[in-house]
């Protein structure tokens, strides 16, 4: 059983198909939960398929946590019904059903001290964050870093992995989210529903890490110091006429190295993942039309593939 893209926007259709089966480099994935992408449904993988084609009936979410089911012959890192976790391509299957085909590459062991529901929300958030500042910002240790969302599903990330490296954190948030955003490492704060973020800062910044684009990002673009660079991955028109955005815009890829290295901060305690809210598997459209109620106001919302997910 799995929840597909029907061809109608933010619009979900409920399908089986034959069991997967792995090649080699391949496993099988048993879900437990789905991290969601509330955009995704709009996004050019779900509409069309890696050779351009149009195409319907993509399933979503490509964040996960679950146990192995079956492996490609020529895998030997995993054992079946070992838990994991992981993100999958964007063109290949997502995880909305029960049983997703991933390459091994994209998995790791899942984080011991945290259940399947926070497992499902690190993935993207957590590699984005990594990649954003280390590969693209080329963050050191003593950067000064505007990070905008401090309390988003990236953003919060990116304010733990930023401050666990030593650099001094500037994060935009609603004044809800403030002591939140500050345990997590923020060490100055900005409220952007009242103040313009370019007036509060008072120092160039190495690395703006823009998760909004638009005219946030083209307003931060004069913080930053000669030489250093935005990294956006909010939109890949806009600013990108200037040479600190030209190579900033970055779409995040699974990477297994990485995810075990997240695994381990958060079973040695120093980075958290934040739940905005569950959903069942069977009201998952709604995560994706915005009509969850008493949302959260941070963090991920993730989907409870198996009646038996936990947090």
């Amino acid at each position: 059983m799995r929840l597909a893209d029907s061809g109608n926007p933010g619009h979900l259709v409920e399908a089986t198909l034959p069991d997967p089966q792995p090649a080699p480099g391949q496993v099988v994935v048993r879900i437990v939960a789905a991290g969601v992408t509330p955009t995704e449904l709009e996004w050019y993988p779900t509409t069309h398929d890696a050779s351009g084609a149009p195409r319907t009936g993509a399933v979503p979410s490509h964040e996960f946590s679950g146990t192995i089911a079956s492996l490609g012959s020529d895998v030997h890192d995993f054992t079946l019904g070992q838990s994991v976790f992981g993100m999958n391509d964007w063109f290949s299957p997502g995880a909305l059903a029960e049983l997703c085909l991933t390459e091994a590459s994209s998995l790791a062991p899942a984080p011991i001290t945290i259940g399947a529901i926070e497992a499902a929300s690190v993935p993207i958030g957590a590699l984005t964050a990594w990649q954003g500042l280390f590969e693209h910002g080329h963050l050191h240790p003593g950067d000064r870093v505007l990070i905008h969302g401090g309390a988003g599903s990236v953003g919060h990330f990116a304010v733990q992995i930023a401050h666990l490296h030593g650099a001094h954190v500037i994060a935009t948030a609603s004044p809800s989210n403030f002591a939140l955003v500050q345990q997590l490492g923020a060490d100055e704060l900005i409220d952007y529903h009242a103040t313009r973020f370019e007036d509060a800062v008072t120092e160039p910044v190495d690395i703006v890490f823009d998760t909004v684009g638009g005219d946030v990002l083209l307003r931060s673009l004069p913080l930053l110091k000669p030489g250093r660079f935005a990294v956006t991955i909010a939109s890949d028109k806009e600013g990108n006429q200037d040479p600190r955005v030209q190579h900033a815009f970055f779409i995040v890829k699974p990477h297994q190295r990485q995810l075990m290295e997240i695994a381990a901060l958060i079973d040695t305690g120093k980075l958290r993942t934040l739940v905005d809210s569950v959903v069942p598997f069977n009201e998952a459209e709604k995560a994706y039309t915005g009509k969850i109620p008493n949302r959260a106001g941070h963090g991920k919302i993730v989907v409870a593939v198996s009646p038996a997910a936990t947090v």
